[in-house]
């Protein structure tokens, strides 16, 4: 077969080690030699000998249902071979996580990670129930993090001169070091004579990044996650 569709741009090469890569911006390939862990209906294809198992509606209850309307349910993967994952087409993205740091982040965007990464619950102090991206979950240890995120990301750096505010169904992640809290930006009688909408932010202080998407969870969009 000839033609642009067998070029090597589009051709699966030989794995060189085992774990986490890029594959393309839309996928990512995880060489397995063990077990890792990934969203459950994530995986589009796979080679070798492989079983997965589907771990419920997040591992010890870490996605909790507010975070995306849906929760997010997670598979242990394990054996040898290899797997590629995506999530509707969205662009992929991996972050190395060092022993010392952490990195939160909201659990729609989560893909797959290394199973030596540990992770718990956050919440937003004062969120309560109220928006998208308020229930995140912080990973720690040693490892590899998969993400996907609907457009090219905005990674903006934090500082104490410098807080940056984030839309609560915009906002990714963010790393160590950062002290979060909720801003309102209107009054409900700004918003009902036509304002923009936009009451309540994210804000974000401190020394180090936050990540940012390109747009905004509807509310049909955040229950299909």
């Amino acid at each position: 077969m000839k033609g642009d569709l067998f070029s090597r741009e589009h051709m699966v090469q030989p794995s060189v080690a085992p774990g986490m890569t890029v594959e393309n911006a839309k996928c990512i390939r995880y060489t397995v030699d063990g077990e890792m862990l990934a969203r459950q209906g994530a995986m589009i294809s796979y080679r070798g000998r492989l079983q997965f198992e589907r771990k419920g509606q997040g591992v010890g209850g870490m996605f909790k249902r507010a975070v995306t309307g849906e929760g997010l349910p997670l598979m242990a993967v394990r054996g040898q071979g290899e797997a590629w994952f995506a999530h509707e087409a969205q662009n992929c993205f991996v972050v190395d996580v060092e022993p010392g740091d952490e990195f939160t982040v909201n659990g729609r965007n989560v893909l797959c990670f290394d199973a030596t990464l540990s992770y718990r619950i956050s919440t937003v102090k004062g969120a309560g129930m109220t928006g998208g991206g308020l229930f995140n979950s912080v990973f720690t240890g040693h490892g590899r993090l998969g993400l996907v995120c609907e457009g090219s990301p905005l990674v903006i750096p934090v500082s104490p001169q410098h807080p940056v505010y984030v839309d609560t169904d915009a906002v990714v992640g963010w790393t160590a070091g950062l002290q979060t809290s909720l801003q309102r930006s209107q009054s409900i009688g700004s918003m009902l004579r036509g304002g923009s909408g936009e009451a309540v932010q994210l804000v974000l202080q401190g020394e180090g990044f936050v990540v940012v998407r390109p747009s905004e969870a509807t509310p049909q969009k955040a229950g299909q996650h």
